[in-house]
């Protein structure tokens, strides 16, 4: 059966019956209604056929829109080929005033009379809807005579809701008795999927077959269609699914089905399609533009009536026949609902196949018209600006309006991607050259960072050309600078900002101090220029400090810090006096990161998070800025610091580099440290053999990858080649003025090698100037370091007790140790975090990525000099610290020191709720009931020491430094413990070097 007459048995049933009763004298009329496509014809001609079998005459007529002016056109195609028809007769015109049953249509009546005394008739009309008036008329005059004729008539008459109401039917004036309708409905879905199935003659991936149901709509005129276009596909070339568009088909049957099913619907109709095809064309964006956070796209309420009202402003159509429209096609099945309800083709290349035979520039102007129809609504500005995309410029200003805000609103959604899309099509509207210069910026900024530097560096100079605001000028000369510097051109950008500066900024003096300030941190990438720049900003600060700004001030002591030229106590003093004072909202994000960067290495990192977290606040993401990188490196030079290993190589920073880089940034560095540490040394090698390092451009980044690479080599076993990257760190670094370890130790690091290597001499020179150095400097991580390396270095009693003391010093803090301040008990000082100074002090957090190789080195040098029991204290104390900390590395070093001194291997875990020994968990469980130390030694007639020996050990184990942590701590076993497992006992040596560093 042929797809336009599959699913027709009851029709023609209907119509053999009704044949029957004419036969036998008896005619009416039987309408066959349907929309366009859905297989009229094909019927009417099968009807033909079974009239023909069952010895009836057929009287055929096949109405045309060219035809409507002959009058009586339809009737003459019926009549011409009987047996008594005379052409001229017929066609003869009546004299005026002639009546209307003797004139032309009573001859017309009495010749289709003696046709039928000869045999039955079929009289077979085709679209009625298209016969001339005067046919229409005689044909309604006839089915009234038929009732006792043997005489059948069977018409075909569209019935499809258009925007334009369509004329009254041919049953509109005639009584139900004489008519039989039948109303042709689409093809069910499962009809279709086997129509597609026999008709391609191979076997049919289901997704294919889904495909072609849905692009056929229910309609046989469009499924025939499809079916041609694919069976001329060989079977190996045959897709898996149909194409989104039409281009993709070919002869182009189906394209050319959809254009005619859209000019039998009127041309306003057609208008309506393509606008719905058109506002449909991206669907994904308009979702995204429309659907944000559970609103419609017209703001509120249900998307039927917004849409149809959209849709009518679009093509300039009826608005209160849009709706019923939209209804009637998703009953055809040529549109189907779609998220939120909103009506859509029923497949993109039905959508498609609407759009391909519409000019680019109407299609443009009917998004012009929707983004007006929008912005009147009170649309989102994305949602409008999504149809700007898609239109001619405009010319006004309402459109440049909404093209900015829509990318102001991505850019806070973080979705550089589509800021990006809206603000080159800004471009295209008229703005004066002052705010031209705003968005150049701003698109320069995010070309630079998400597609490619080379794109994003002549937007920012172009932006630099046109005149502007001060404060926009220093914008885009500081957006430039930081491209140019990064690309290595720090000399060219510090040129870019002082030219703005003598020429655009007389009596701006705050925005020449951004300038100056912005100039400094970008001579980071370059020595040379560094060192100039630093040595114009002391002596400028010295003579009149108010010239430099808070934010000079703060990288002034930033600059003293690496250089070793003060302590961390002085330093954050004069940070915080600073942050203090009043900023300028240019300035404040440079005064923020370089505080950050300060506290930082001040070993205050919960300060420094907030500095980070406060100064990314208040930065624009889209804007280039150098302190933006800088804030995002003092973030995970924190989560460094901490050890939070899974937390840095989780950082945005780390997984998407600055486009277009060829050289290792920090974020790589640290990443590639994190690799080591946590025992991912492959990937480690990886992402360091990813980097040419043959020709870089010298950057401090460069440095610290250097010594990242550094600390690979020496874990996989090449001491000389680390030894190589960490000396080439420190001769960079030097040449910066950079000395303090603050910012890479290499010089611990060299020494480490070179004690690998066999050379104590060259080792203990490195250890003895970095111990130097760090004291200067004088924090627990810096200080705790140089002691170690120089205690291993050393060797014997001498080294032991300076291991001792690095380890007291990273476990207590360097308060504590310097001033010789006693020992506090758990209970004594429970919360005390730092000093006036803002130095880690006695009860401070204890710095782990320094305290377990401490302990390490520790436990050796113990190992070394026969006591073994405290070795394998503090051996076990490292392996638990390095296990909760997932540092892999340290956890395998403190393990093989165990080995290496006797202790057997440890089977449990070392850390968690599990590993609590019985008297270890019941004084927590009574601590964490909020009683006092005395009180649980009383209780349990147990001594006071011993109480806060437990306690001690439990706050380690449990990774806390709080008593009030010790309820959270103790139920969230899944969370903190492994299997369990005995801790180690109590040890009075052990209790001296911990009591009062835990509680």
């Amino acid at each position: 059966m042929s797809v336009a007459l599959r699913e027709r048995r009851e029709e023609l049933e209907l119509v053999a019956a009704e044949a029957e009763r004419a036969r036998a004298g008896a005619g009416r009329l039987v309408l066959l209604r349907g929309a366009t496509g859905t297989g009229r014809t094909a019927l009417l001609e099968a009807v033909a056929e079974q009239a023909e079998a069952a010895g009836m005459r057929v009287l055929r007529a096949r109405c045309s829109p060219d035809h409507t002016s002959v009058p009586f056109g339809a009737v003459f195609q019926l009549l011409a080929h009987g047996p008594g028809f005379d052409s001229a007769a017929g066609e003869e015109p009546d004299p005026p005033g002639t009546p209307p049953h003797r004139g032309r249509p009573a001859r017309l009546w009495r010749l289709l009379r003696s046709y039928a005394d000869d045999v039955p008739l079929l009289v077979a009309v085709d679209d009625v809807h298209l016969a001339d008036e005067s046919s229409r008329r005689w044909l309604v005059e006839a089915v009234r005579r038929i009732d006792r004729l043997p005489v059948l008539m069977v018409v075909t008459e569209r019935s499809q809701y258009d925007i334009d109401p369509p004329a009254d039917g041919l049953v509109h004036a005639l009584s139900p008795a004489l008519v039989r309708t039948r109303t042709l409905a689409p093809l069910s879905a499962g009809s279709a999927a086997e129509l597609v199935r026999s008709a391609l003659g191979r076997p049919v991936p289901a997704e294919l077959v889904d495909d072609c149901v849905r692009a056929g709509a229910g309609s046989p005129l469009l499924l025939r269609a499809l079916l041609d276009d694919l069976g001329g596909t060989a079977a190996e070339d045959a897709p898996a699914a149909l194409p989104d568009n039409c281009a993709a088909l070919y002869p182009g049957s189906y394209a050319a089905a959809v254009s005619w099913w859209l000019d039998s619907a009127g041309p306003t109709t057609t208008e309506v399609a393509r606008a719905l095809a058109a506002l449909d064309d991206d669907e994904k964006a308009d979702e995204k533009a429309g659907e944000k956070d559970g609103d419609s796209a017209s703001g509120g309420g249900g998307h039927g009536d917004a849409d149809a009202e959209l849709l009518a402003r679009t093509a300039g159509a009826d608005p209160a026949r849009v709706p019923g429209w939209l209804t009637a096609m998703t009953g055809l099945g040529l549109l189907r609902p779609g998220p939120g309800g909103r009506p859509r083709y029923a497949h993109p290349l039905l959508r498609d196949a609407v759009l391909s035979s519409w000019s680019g520039a109407l299609r443009q102007a009917a998004h012009h018209r929707a983004a007006e129809a929008m912005l009147r609504r009170g649309d989102r500005a994305e949602a409008v600006a999504g149809q700007l995309l898609r239109s001619a410029p405009v010319g006004e200003a309402w459109a440049t309006g909404v093209l900015l805000d829509a990318a102001d609103l991505a850019v806070r959604d973080d979705r550089s991607d589509d800021a990006l899309v809206f603000l080159r099509r800004a471009l295209d509207e008229p703005m004066p050259d002052a705010r031209r210069s705003v968005v150049l910026t701003e698109l320069g900024s995010l070309e630079y960072a998400t597609v490619r530097s080379t794109a994003g560096i002549p937007r920012l100079a172009e932006a630099m050309r046109l005149p502007g605001l001060p404060r926009d000028r220093v914008r885009a000369a500081v957006a430039l600078g930081t491209a140019l510097a990064r690309q290595g051109e720090a000399r060219v950008a510090i040129d870019v900002l002082r030219g703005l500066e003598n020429e655009h900024l007389t009596g701006h003096p705050d925005l020449v101090r951004t300038v100056q300030t912005a100039s400094a941190l970008l001579s980071d990438h370059d020595p040379g220029t560094r060192r100039e720049v630093y040595r114009w900003l002391r002596e400028t600060a010295e003579r009149s400090p108010q010239l430099v700004g808070t934010a000079g001030q703060a990288l002034l002591v930033r600059y003293e810090s690496t250089a070793g030229l003060t302590s961390a106590a002085s330093a954050m003093r004069r940070i915080r006096a600073l942050l203090a004072q009043p900023a300028d909202p240019l300035a404040e994000g440079f005064l923020l990161g370089t505080a950050a960067a300060v506290a930082q290495w001040a070993d205050q990192l919960d300060e420094a998070d907030r500095l980070v977290r406060r100064g990314l606040a208040g930065q624009r993401t889209s804007l280039l800025h150098p302190m933006h990188l800088a804030l995002l490196n003092v973030r995970v030079d924190i989560a460094a610091a901490r050890g939070a290993y899974a937390e840095l190589l989780d950082d945005p920073v780390v997984s998407s580099p600055v486009v277009g880089r060829l050289d290792p940034a920090n974020a790589q560095a640290h990443a590639l440290i994190a690799l080591v540490e946590t025992g991912r040394t492959e990937e480690a090698t990886a992402l360091a053999d990813g980097f040419d390092l043959q020709n870089p451009y010298d950057s401090w980044e460069l440095n610290r990858f250097l010594y990242a690479r550094g600390v690979l080599r020496a874990a996989t076993g090449d001491p000389a080649g680390a030894l190589g990257d960490f000396l080439e760190c420190g001769r960079h670094q030097s040449a910066r003025d950079v000395v303090s370890p603050v910012v890479t130790p290499w010089r611990t690091a060299s020494a480490e090698c070179h004690l690998a290597l066999g050379r104590p001499r060259q080792a203990l020179a490195l250890a003895e100037e970095e111990l130097r150095l760090a004291t200067e400097w004088n924090t627990p991580r810096v200080l705790g370091r140089a002691l170690r390396v120089l205690g291993t270095a050393t060797g014997g009693r001498r080294g032991l007790d300076l291991t001792d003391r690095a380890v007291r010093v990273l476990r207590e803090g360097v308060g504590g140790v310097s001033a010789g301040t006693p020992d506090v008990t758990p209970e004594a000082a429970p919360e005390a975090t730092s000093d006036g100074d803002g130095i880690a002090a006695p009860g401070g957090e204890p710095v782990e990525t320094e305290l377990i190789p401490a302990l390490i080195a520790q436990g050796r040098g113990l190992t070394a000099v026969g006591d073994r029991a405290r070795a394998r204290e503090a051996l076990r104390e490292a392996a638990e610290r390095a296990e909760r900390l997932g540092a892999v590395r340290m956890r395998a070093a403190a393990e093989a020191a165990l080995r290496e001194g006797g202790a057997r291997r440890a089977a449990t875990a070392r850390t968690g709720s599990g590993s609590l020994t019985a008297s270890e968990r019941r004084i927590a469980e009574l601590a964490a009931q909020s009683r006092t130390n005395m009180e649980i030694a009383e209780l349990l007639h147990l001594a006071r020491r011993t109480v806060e020996t437990h306690l001690t050990s439990a706050y380690r184990k449990l990774g806390i430094r709080r008593r009030a942590e010790l309820g959270a701590a103790l139920t969230d076993a899944g969370s903190r413990s492994g299997p369990t497992g005995p801790g180690p006992g109590p040890d009075r040596d052990r209790d001296r070097h911990r009591r009062g560093t835990q509680a």
